[in-house]
């Protein structure tokens, strides 16, 4: 049955009238935005899909996830072990210890230029922050391999660092490599707390410390805990510079001590002996998947706490 012809009319007078409402600038910012949408979303796809790849293709079952031996055989006719938990547990260990050590140092940085520093001091800091977050990381890395891992071997030996690679160094370079992220979200926060609040708390015969303990971190815990999971998501998703210094030794971290493997570590090391679809690409790219879902948690995460801000 054909429309009416002043249904149709209308109808193209009405698209033509959206159109020429959206100025180019205005298109073009929406064009830009819709490719950055479809990018990431085909790029979510393509990992996920190769992800699955061993399970779907290679007959592994995901109880793998929580195998501890990982035994790649590929070319010698022997069947591999694909246990993924060693590098699971490297993740979270090496993550765990960066941010214990990096956020109360950040935190505490971060009251320093926020309350204590005088003005010549935040000066210098904040730019100093801002340098040591665009230094690459390849370089933290070769900091550590050549001055930390030997540092280690020879005044700490005594106390298991044989070799110098080990949990304890990769942690120690993840929270060098976090240690001004955390720093500048929590100084950020501290900053929004409003100036009558401190004025406020001072007035009622507080001192500085006691304003600090019971007014700013109380009112800004859920933006410093916001600054912990993205310096948790940098840490987890750092690849080379742990690689230098962690021992790359597929085996569950049992001590600080000991080397050990991550996800990210893993992928770096065997990505050039493998081949596309193999069971050995296949379990990289399994790897590849369980640290983007690890991203997106982190992303959830951080979206969930700046909602609770926004609500308090």
């Amino acid at each position: 049955m054909t429309a009416p012809a002043g249904t149709v009319k209308t109808g193209l007078s009405a698209r033509s009238s959206f159109l020429a409402a959206i100025d180019p600038p205005r298109r073009l910012t929406m064009i830009a935005a819709g490719s950055m949408v479809l990018v990431v979303g085909l790029l979510l796809v393509f990992v996920a899909w190769n992800g699955i790849r061993l399970f779907l293709f290679d007959g592994q079952n995901p109880s793998l996830l929580f195998n501890p031996t990982w035994l790649p055989a590929e070319g010698t006719g022997q069947t591999g072990e694909w246990g993924l938990l060693p590098f699971i547990a490297g993740t979270v260990a090496v993550t765990a210890v960066a941010i214990l050590i990096a956020t109360p140092l950040a935190i505490g940085l971060a009251l320093f230029l926020s309350e204590v520093a005088p003005g010549w001091a935040r000066r210098i800091v904040q730019p100093s922050l801002e340098m040591f977050v665009g230094i690459p990381s390849v370089v933290y890395g070769w900091i550590g391999l050549t001055v930390l891992v030997p540092w280690l071997r020879i005044n700490l030996g005594w106390l298991g660092f044989d070799t110098g690679f080990s949990w304890f160094a990769g942690s120690l370079v993840l929270t060098v490599m976090i240690l001004p992220t955390i720093t500048s979200v929590s100084y950020d926060a501290l900053r929004a707390v409003p100036d009558e609040w401190r004025t406020a708390s001072l007035a009622l015969g507080t001192t500085r410390w006691q304003t600090i303990r019971h007014l700013l971190l109380p009112a800004s815990v859920t933006s410093l805990a916001t600054a912990m999971v993205l310096g948790m998501t940098r840490a987890a998703g750092e690849a080379l510079a742990v690689q230098m210094v962690i021992g790359s030794a597929p085996v569950l971290p049992t001590s600080l001590t000991a080397p050990m493997s991550t996800l990210t570590s893993q992928i770096t090391v065997d990505m050039g002996n493998t081949t596309f679809g193999s069971t050995w690409n296949d379990a990289l790219w399994t790897m590849s998947l369980i640290l983007l879902v690890i991203s997106v948690s982190f992303v959830v995460l951080v979206r969930r706490l700046q909602g609770t801000r926004r609500w308090q």
